[in-house]
């Protein structure tokens, strides 16, 4: 069982900027299809924001409308590790931001979140 950890959330002011951190917490030898960003904001649907897909050791990035320019995903490979960048924050960007990794066809690992609050 693999269990991702993010990291890097806390508070920020509007404009400001963040980056977040996804990894396994332990030594792991699975290795990801894809690696990926989601938020979830009070009250609100869970919301895709960027994901990775691998080939190889190189990735191919896609991101969702609402973060596209103002989000940068990125990753390692073989440490398994994807961060966020995240410039120009908003209010409206507040929510738990979640990681999730898996191989195609099956059902992805997921970690706890980790808390952005962006200060109006």
């Amino acid at each position: 069982q693999v269990q991702l950890v993010e990291s890097g959330g806390g508070l920020a002011e509007a404009g400001g900027s963040l980056r977040l951190s996804c990894a396994p917490s332990g030594r792991t030898f699975a290795s990801f299809d894809y690696m990926g960003w989601f938020r979830q904001a009070p009250g609100k649907d869970q919301e895709f924001l960027a994901q990775i897909n691998w080939s190889g050791d190189s990735g191919t990035a896609n991101y969702a409308d609402s973060v596209k320019g103002r989000f940068t995903i990125s990753g390692d490979k073989p440490e398994n590790t994807i961060y966020l960048q995240m410039n120009s924050l908003k209010h409206e960007d507040t929510a738990v931001y979640y990681c999730n990794a898996g191989r195609r066809g099956d059902h992805p690992y997921w970690g706890q979140g980790t808390q952005v609050t962006v200060s109006s």
